[in-house]
């Protein structure tokens, strides 16, 4: 920031105010180099060392401070990319404009945009540290790294051998007072109904159905809630229209990234004028059964039928073509049946999913309408289970099927005595005993674990409310204290 007078927020936090700095800087997941650049100069700037590799995964080197120069080194680590998710009719391009943050009570948050606290206030605190001259610490390998929202390419791209820490504090959490000590592992699933284009004159009238409204969120933390899929509804929709009347297909959309739990689904159609009172009655309908259904945790979906496409449409789908009838057939029943949700719930954990999928992403291209899920598991078997599952049904359906990018999950550790430190720190500070849990969202703990060995991690942070939505935010009190209970951690770590 160029002075304090052009900042949201007007404390003395040294993470908000890093939080804010980088918020300026563009850092969708593959688009990293910049927040990476950033990070690296501010290190170099104060005398540490900074190694960015290919992928842009960014190591620093901080030394002990008096007294700790025997304890082992102390890895603390979280990703530089955000997901970028934003509110219908907001303009904003992730990969060009700055985060636009305001204070909102006790809350940061932004206008309109997801905030990118996830996981950029990992970044924040890394800064925080490398920027405190008075902190008591072991000596610290900041590890950030690239794409853990959508491939996890940087920590499998990781050259874990620059690494010496065997102890990790992973800050990529959202709850200020649980550690999280385990998590799922996951794989992205590529579904695929092929188009047939046909030409469309005399098809009809150009109009769209378009469901809205949902809450969404993030597709592991919040998939537990059973809120709505706006992917799903949008089949539902389409399926029970087609049982009533006629009409052509030109595009089904939903969906902006497969570890979010879509907020909103349109199909473009072609639909004669005379029927077109029937659907608006038809579509009111469902309007009413979506709203009982989701009154307690979607009450503000909504379903319409509008007349018209919005501008360009016409042109992304090639100008006045529609679906064949059977890539019709294929695309409505691929909404109705591509699994989205929990699937099993842990018998040993009470209220943690133990196996779901979601339909993140709904997407019309050239060659077929592409559905991008993303699965979690906290049991291989079943991930590969759901896999196999997924790819029979799309052989059914006459659809293409892939799958990749798998991440392993990661086990609990049986003995932790950096999480023994936490325990007894938190008592101290907060006189109460901290919560000890498993999540079912990928972190890349798991990853790291698999891959350098006898790793001790736990993953930790402050409050952060609705990720992966425009409606994003973190309790500013909850960040300062989270700040002087890392240092009260970092300080009693001693061997």
């Amino acid at each position: 920031m160029a002075n304090d007078q052009a900042r949201v927020y007007q404390g003395d936090n040294p993470v908000i105010r890093y939080f804010e700095d980088l918020s300026a800087i563009p850092r969708s997941s593959g688009h990293e180099q910049a927040a990476s650049d950033f990070v690296a100069r501010f290190a170099r700037a104060r005398g540490y060392e900074a190694v960015q590799d290919e992928t842009f995964n960014l190591i620093i080197r901080k030394p002990a401070s008096p007294g700790y120069e025997a304890v082992p080194p102390v890895i603390v680590q979280g990703h530089l990319d955000m997901v970028g998710e934003k509110k219908e009719g907001v303009v904003h391009d992730f990969l060009r404009d700055p985060i636009a943050l305001r204070v909102d009570g006790e809350f940061l948050t932004a206008d309109g945009t997801t905030l990118g606290g996830d996981n950029g206030l990992a970044v924040a605190f890394a800064m925080a540290l490398l920027d405190a001259k008075d902190a008591a610490h072991p000596a610290l390998e900041i590890l950030l790294t690239t794409e853990e929202e959508t491939s996890m390419k940087g920590a499998r791209k990781l050259d874990v051998g620059l690494l010496k820490g065997r102890t990790m504090i992973n800050l990529d959490s959202d709850r200020e007072g649980i550690l999280y000590v385990s998590s799922a592992g996951g794989v992205r699933a590529y579904h695929t109904a092929p188009i047939v284009w046909e030409d469309a004159s005399g098809a009809g009238t150009p109009c769209r159905v378009r469901i809205s409204g949902l809450v969404g969120g993030h597709s592991g933390d919040d998939i537990v809630h059973e809120r709505a899929n706006a992917c799903q509804l949008l089949g539902r929709v389409l399926d029970g229209l087609r049982k009533q009347l006629p009409y052509e297909i030109a595009k089904v959309d939903g969906g902006m990234q497969s570890n979010a739990i879509p907020r909103e689904a349109e199909a473009l159609l072609y639909l004669a004028e005379a029927d077109r009172a029937a659907a608006e009655a038809l579509v009111q309908d469902w309007d009413a059964v979506f709203q009982a259904e989701f009154a307690l945790v979607d009450p503000g979906v909504r379903v319409e039928l509008a007349s018209g496409w919005p501008d360009g449409a016409e042109g992304t789908s090639g100008g006045k073509r529609k679906f064949s009838e059977a890539s019709k057939r294929a695309a409505v029943d691929s909404l109705l049946l591509v699994p989205s949700g929990v699937i099993r719930m842990d018998k040993a954990i009470p209220g943690l999913p133990r196996t779901s999928t979601n339909v993140g992403i709904v997407a019309t291209k050239e060659d077929g309408v592409r559905f991008e899920s993303l699965a979690r598991s906290s049991l291989r078997s079943e991930l590969d289970s759901v896999v196999s599952r997924m790819e029979a049904l799309a052989a059914a359906l006459g659809c293409g099927f892939a799958a990749s990018d798998y991440y392993p999950g990661w086990p609990y550790r049986i003995e932790s005595k950096l999480r023994e430190v936490f325990e007894e720190v938190y008592l101290r500070e907060y006189g109460q005993p901290m919560e000890v849990k498993a999540v079912h969202a990928g972190i890349e703990c798991g990853i790291l674990a698999d891959r350098i060995p006898d790793l001790d991690a736990v993953s930790y942070g402050p409050d952060l409310y609705d990720i992966h939505t425009p409606d994003e935010r973190f309790r500013i009190s909850s960040v300062e204290r989270t700040w002087h209970f890392l240092l009260q951690v970092l300080r009693e770590i001693k061997s």
